[in-house]
């Protein structure tokens, strides 16, 4: 009998201001730190998109396999790279790998254009991913101030200030002339197997459904009609990442949002999320962030009353 090709499922669309920073949830301008990004949603960031909203990635550091709808990027840092709304996007960034994360509604981009439309017409329609290493010139000092403009805008959300907001967006502002300044240099795409794409892909979308049933891999390979070691080779070769660590990381995510934007105790969390015993799961969160789940979520509300997140 035939196996059935898995359903494909809608790419989510997230909003950063709900579902990770919720005093910012009507913000104009959302910063943050690549790395506190991706302590809470992982190093492997599954397919979404951001209706409405830019989002750049300015890596300082480190390797990052990046897909911006069907292009493939592979690039050491420094680099950025820009989503326009709402293309979907998924990326891995090496451990240690930092940066900033700037994320701002379309509108913001919409009226610079209209100011200065010869920034780069049709540009902020296409996605963009631009080394900044060996660039020279005219390039090389606008990489340079692009660097600045993001350690002010870091130094800017620090603490709460007056004017803060009209700040950011003077600052967001900037920091979009710089990148469409730079958008010249965008890298072209690179070439992956479409077989390979199709089973991570496919192996995500089961993950998104399944996660909390905790099937093994071997059951996730019958219904993806490949062998596990087929499964695993795609997933290194996509993502960068073995398929288990895909899992996990999709199961970290949720411990850490339900720890993070409710009020249910680690057991209920434990149970919710498929575990059978609340104290494998303490050490499976353990081993995984580094802190019990208690210890995270006392972290990070601490962080949130002193006015700025920490990882």
């Amino acid at each position: 009998m035939p196996r059935a090709t898995p359903q494909l499922l809608p790419i989510p669309n997230i909003h950063i201001g709900e579902v990770y920073d919720q005093r910012y949830a009507d913000a104009e301008v959302h910063y943050d730190a690549l790395g506190n990004l991706a302590e809470f949603f992982g190093r492997n960031m599954r397919a979404h998109r951001h209706d409405r909203f830019f989002q750049v990635h300015y890596v300082a550091s480190g390797r990052v396999r990046v897909f911006l709808d069907d292009q493939h990027y592979e690039e050491e840092g420094p680099l950025f790279f820009l989503t326009p709304p709402p293309v979907p996007h998924a990326f891995t960034t090496e451990e240690g790998s930092d940066g900033h994360v700037l994320t701002v509604r379309q509108q913001l981009v919409w009226t610079l254009l209209d100011e200065a439309p010869e920034l780069s017409p049709g540009t902020p329609f296409q996605p963009l991913c631009v080394p900044l290493g060996d660039l020279t010139g005219l390039d090389r000092e606008e990489a340079d101030r692009l660097a600045a403009l993001f350690e002010l805008l870091r130094l800017e959300t620090q603490a709460p200030r007056p004017a803060q907001p009209s700040s950011l967006r003077a600052l967001a502002r900037l920091l979009f002339i710089s990148l469409l300044r730079l958008a010249p240099r965008s890298r072209a795409a690179q070439s992956v197997r479409h077989e390979d794409l199709l089973v991570f892909r496919r192996f995500n979308e089961l993950i998104e459904t399944h996660y909390t049933e905790h099937w093994p891999l071997a059951r996730y390979a019958e219904r993806l009609g490949v062998t596990e070691a087929r499964l695993n080779d795609s997933c290194r070769r996509i993502g960068g990442l073995p398929s288990k660590r895909l899992i996990h990381d999709r199961l970290m995510q949720e411990a850490k949002r339900l720890l993070v934007f409710t009020g249910a105790s680690a057991n209920e969390i434990c149970y919710g999320l498929g575990f059978k015993d609340p104290a494998y799961f303490s050490r499976f969160f353990l081993r995984q962030a580094g802190a019990t789940p208690g210890d995270y979520r006392q972290r990070h509300r601490a962080a949130v009353a002193d006015g700025r997140r920490s990882c």
